[in-house]
């Protein structure tokens, strides 16, 4: 009996041998398999990227100027404007900064910054406060006051170079 003791011990470690084999290529094997296949993807969706941006870039939907840091140009110092008498706020002041993504472009708003400063100044000071109490209120001035600027920039430079325009600080009184 003792011989078939150690026969089954035989058996049973022989067999153990080939399972834990058997599981370390499978294993082996489907690690190599996720490499792969995530090395493949990372190429693809690289490859596709790229041609997308490319496309949109000749269709103009994006260029390469747009994903350029935004450069922030102070309008200092602040504005402040009176308003007509009739009414119960008096002046407004507000701080301003335009952004532009064009780092060439802050050189030439600095040079026509008294012109800009000039539109904005009438812009304000024609503006209704109790217009400007909401949200909704700044947010339209703001519309205005970067349409105003771009304005001023094309008329001066041929180009708008203007993308956004920010209030910093808005005080009425």
């Amino acid at each position: 009996m003792a011989e078939k003791e150690d026969d089954l011990d035989i058996d049973s470690e022989g067999s153990e041998k080939p399972k834990s084999k058997k599981l370390l290529v499978i294993g082996l094997i489907t690690l190599m398999m996720a490499i792969s296949g995530g090395g493949a993807w990372f190429f693809a969706a690289k490859t596709m990227g790229s041609q997308s941006t490319d496309e949109q870039s000749e269709e103009g939907d994006i260029s390469a100027e747009e994903k350029l840091p935004l450069n922030y140009v102070p309008l200092s110092p602040a504005f402040v404007v009176n308003f007509d008498g009739t009414v119960e706020i008096s002046f407004l002041q507000v701080t301003i900064q335009v952004g532009t993504r064009d780092t060439e472009a802050v050189d030439v708003i600095k040079e026509h910054r008294p012109a800009i400063r000039n539109s904005l100044i009438m812009l304000f000071s024609s503006q209704n406060p109790a217009d400007l109490n909401d949200r909704e209120g700044k947010d339209s001035l703001r519309s205005d006051a970067l349409a105003e600027v771009q304005r001023v920039m094309e008329a001066e430079t041929g180009a708008k170079v203007i993308e956004n325009i920010y209030f910093t600080s808005f005080v009425m009184q």
